[in-house]
């Protein structure tokens, strides 16, 4: 039979009750003849009780010790989850991350994987053995513990499945797989049966929470087949896997992506001269504040208009900083807008279909929604409008592109 790694998040493992329901989803799997590995979150809320508690203690955690802190609580799912096999028949091992033998390097609070011996887990499922593995946590070439910061659960179960060349890697999470776009603004939004690599890490860098980018990054470059599915509903979930394993007469647009947490910036009349953009941008970059969309104007006074959107958090910021720039260059003033959203259309059908953009255009042109921004690549559009027009855009995008759910026929 297969072999299975499975990941499980806080939600899915926040109380006794449920872990006890992961333990009957496990065990069934095995008794159908599978290998087993399974990655686990700490229970919900666990994570930010321990942060809770290192604050307290010190305004800044020192970052080792905070690792060695917050590693605790995967450890406690970890030996419930196998306690609970155990008792059903389903013989089970926990391993904590140093216990299997995750490396990483020492950055700790969001360290990267650098290597995993499969050597323990393999000995365990020639065993019979069901394999709990802490997720989020390895440890260095000194044998510190360190954390992969956030989403690192969803990569302990990504490397591990392409350490093991798992047959597949099944995400558990509290949504039956991804859909169309966000169903609290769409309710015809529907579940997408399959997915690629490239459209996931697009729909997740533009907002979608489904799954942490550097998973489907891991995922996509070893190649490992992902499913997206509920913890606690039966359903198929979606598959995400490479472009080469889907229909080629996939439809133009998989998904619609938004994020609300925008603002635009503008530094207008600076010189139009070679490396202005890096005199503009460098300072932001080097505040560590990241830019998003960027687009530069030449105007007719041979003067240079760049406009770039930031987190809304980091707005300030990154305000503060252009002015200090705007000053040494000379420029005629800076605007600022924090009252804008971002759209994005998603689809790797884009690259065989032609009139996407011009039909996104029409589209919101069609409900008076002017566009501020534009920038592509070869599977996405994404523009820059007013946050008043977001989810009337989102949800005339996904009609005129045919994502809506087919209404049910009549009785």
């Amino acid at each position: 039979m297969s072999l299975i790694v499975q990941k499980f998040g806080g939600t899915s493992v926040g109380t006794v009750q449920r872990i006890e329901a992961v333990a009957d989803k496990v065990a069934e799997f095995r008794r159908q003849g599978h290998d087993m590995v399974v990655a686990v979150s700490a229970m919900s809320g666990e994570t930010n009780r321990l942060i809770g508690l290192a604050n307290e203690i010190e305004g800044q955690p020192t970052p080792r010790e905070l690792d060695v802190l917050v590693s605790t609580g995967e450890q406690v799912t970890i030996a419930l989850l196998s306690m609970a096999l155990n008792k059903r028949g389903c013989p089970a091992r926990s391993f904590t991350g140093s216990q299997v033998r995750i490396l990483t390097d020492s950055a700790h609070n969001k360290a990267r994987i650098k290597d995993i011996d499969d050597t323990n887990i393999r000995a365990e499922l020639a065993r019979g053995r069901v394999v709990v593995v802490a997720g989020f946590q390895g440890s260095d070439e000194h044998g510190n513990i360190t954390t992969l910061g956030r989403g690192g659960s969803d990569t302990t179960a990504v490397a591990l499945a392409a350490a093991l060349k798992a047959d597949e890697c099944q995400i558990y999470t509290d949504v039956d797989g991804v859909y169309t776009t966000d169903p609290r603004v769409v309710e015809r939004a529907r579940r997408l049966e399959n997915i690629t690599f490239e459209e996931m890490l697009e729909m997740a860098s533009l907002g979608s929470k489904v799954l942490q980018i550097r998973a489907v990054e891991f995922a996509g470059k070893y190649n490992v087949p992902l499913r997206v599915l509920h913890s606690f509903q039966e359903g198929p979930g979606t598959l995400i896997s490479l472009e080469e394993n889907l229909d080629m007469e996939s439809p133009a647009i998989s998904g619609i992506a938004f994020t609300r947490d925008e603002a635009k910036l503008s530094i207008l009349g600076v010189p139009d001269t070679p490396g202005i953009a890096y005199r503009i941008l460098g300072p932001i970059s080097d505040a560590n504040i990241e830019v998003d969309v960027i687009v530069q104007n030449v105007g007719a006074d041979k003067t240079n208009d760049i406009t770039f959107t930031v987190s809304r958090g980091d707005m300030a910021r990154a305000e503060s900083i252009l002015r200090e720039t705007a000053k040494e260059l000379g420029a005629r003033e800076v605007v600022t807008d924090a009252k804008i959203a971002k759209v994005s259309i998603v689809g790797v059908g884009m690259r065989s279909h032609a009139g996407v953009a011009s039909k996104m255009f029409k589209t919101l042109a069609e409900i008076n929604t002017n566009i501020q921004l534009i920038t592509t690549s070869e599977i996405k559009i994404s523009v820059v409008i007013d946050e008043n027009f977001l989810e009337l855009a989102v949800r005339a995008l996904h009609t005129a592109f045919g994502l809506d759910e087919a209404s049910p026929e009549p009785a």
